[in-house]
């Protein structure tokens, strides 16, 4: 039996936990703390990473389109609009029965939340989930054209002229064209790797790391994925990024890379930390000024905050994910099985014929 690789396991968590501090750090208003700037100018490229990473373990873009979205909806949607509910009940809750320490959040309130930017009130990070699922849907169709994936070459620089028109999309879809071309890059790599010398993807994945550590210093650019948002040098980040993801995953692949405990089990279940830790923060800052009590510029409550979110979610991780609507973890059902089937066996059937053709007019 093969031994599982946790290089991916491992990158996940660390992404996971960047982004908790990230949101934690904002939350007690100490983003513009030195040292955390640093951390996320080195760390930018992680959210990207998630496309990246489906890219990389993607099989099932074969088969019935109808089945195949079915599926997309229970595993993407379904999360992303139950999860905002559950914020959503947290935020307006405390600002329901306690309107005298909310006076600033009453103000803020935009009805126009949902439909520009796929946020909800009190748990703004499931944007993700649906631009996730319509990365998907969209990998899917193209892939039922030939040749139309190498478009997606070109998808960064889509990305880029829709920032520069203000990100005119709803349900702020225009990040959706650089995770598409992120989803592929996924594809290509794991291609690559069945297909090239071990000893050549450690030297490729050496160089790019190198490169990712001079170019980051000298041409530094990073890409906001949550905003669609380029900064500083936008090329820069663009080759920032595919460096970091490809070396640094190639490298770790190459290893190869035995589990981390904690950080590896965070990755393992990312899916709960990452749809629960919002609401989770807005419980623990909101029950804080309900006893006229803020957290902000309280670094014990950075402290605090980070150990209540992890020992909460790790507490509610075997919860959580035996109920599909919330994890997404559904059980594939028949007609979809019957359609992945159906495509793998329609797609062998055509790379047989292939190269029967190609020996019949070779003889």
């Amino acid at each position: 039996m093969k031994q599982r690789n946790h290089a991916f396991d491992f990158l996940c968590g660390l992404c996971i936990l960047r982004m908790i501090l990230l949101h934690v750090m904002g939350t007690c208003g100490e983003r513009n703390e030195y040292w955390f700037a640093k951390v996320m100018a080195w760390s930018f490229f992680f959210m990207s990473f998630f496309f990246f990473k489906a890219g990389y373990f993607n099989k099932g873009l074969v088969g019935k389109a109808v089945p195949y979205i079915e599926d997309r909806v229970k595993r993407l949607l379904v999360p992303y609009v139950m999860w905002g509910i559950i914020g959503s009940l947290i935020y307006f809750g405390f600002l329901f029965f306690f309107p005298d320490c909310f006076h600033k959040y009453h103000r803020m309130l935009r009805w126009d939340h949902v439909w520009k930017y796929s946020h909800f009130w009190g748990n703004p990070p499931v944007w993700f989930l649906f631009s996730f699922f319509m990365s998907y849907v969209s990998v899917f169709f193209m892939n039922k054209v030939k040749y139309l994936k190498w478009v997606a070459v070109a998808f960064p620089f889509i990305s880029y002229y829709l920032w520069k028109q203000h990100n005119p999309l709803w349900m702020g879809l225009d990040n959706v064209f650089i995770g598409i071309f992120f989803f592929y890059l996924g594809r290509m790599w794991r291609w690559l790797q069945a297909r090239v010398p071990k000893y050549m993807l450690v030297i490729a994945s050496a160089l790019m790391i190198a490169e990712f550590a001079v170019g980051n210093k000298l041409w530094h650019g990073e890409y906001d994925m949550s905003m669609n948002l380029f900064v500083h040098r936008p090329w820069g980040a663009g080759v920032n990024t595919v460096c970091a993801l490809l070396g640094i995953s190639g490298l770790l692949l190459a290893l190869p890379m035995r589990r981390v405990p904690v950080v590896g089990y965070i990755g393992e279940h990312s899916m709960v930390y990452f749809v629960a830790h919002y609401p989770l923060i807005y419980l623990y800052a909101f029950t804080h000024l309900v006893f006229r009590h803020t957290v902000v510029n309280h670094w014990e409550d950075v402290i605090l905050m980070m150990l209540f979110i992890l020992i909460t979610c790790t507490w509610l991780v075997p919860y959580v994910e035996k109920v599909p609507w919330l994890s997404g973890r559904w059980a594939k059902s028949k007609s979809v099985n019957e359609s992945l089937a159906y495509g793998v066996s329609e797609s062998r059937s055509m790379s047989l014929m292939n190269r029967l053709c190609f020996k019949i007019q070779h003889r």
